[in-house]
């Protein structure tokens, strides 16, 4: 998946149950915000982790998941909204063939070479 930059004043839309997986599907990146969309099927999981940088939304937009967040089950579905406050170990594990969420967040600082 390629992470496209958008300008700053361009706006565009983005059809959420398109394209297909695994993994990412889309992505996009601002001058503030990063945004990507990424579908799973049934079993995947992202091992837990920390991110220590950036306040993560993840919205669902179809199937059924599972999200731990600092040994917290959350149980996912479409329509389902989940605020991850950095710092927070978590893990992602889909239920269902096409497990699909967008996760938004703040841009990182790109790495600076010295």
């Amino acid at each position: 998946m390629n992470i496209a930059k958008m300008k700053s004043m361009e706006a565009e839309l983005i059809d959420a149950l398109a394209g297909e997986g695994p993994g990412p599907v889309v992505g996009r990146e601002t001058e503030d915000l990063n945004a990507t969309l990424l579908s799973w099927p049934k079993g995947h999981e992202i091992a837990a982790h920390v991110n220590a940088e950036v306040d993560v939304i993840m919205v669902v937009f179809a199937g059924n998941g599972v999200a731990e967040t600092d040994g917290v089950t959350h149980e996912l579905a479409a329509g389902n909204i989940l605020v991850i406050p950095k710092g927070a170990e978590r893990s992602v594990r889909s239920l269902s063939d096409d497990f699909r969420y967008l996760n938004v967040h703040k841009r990182r600082r790109r790495l600076q070479l010295r």
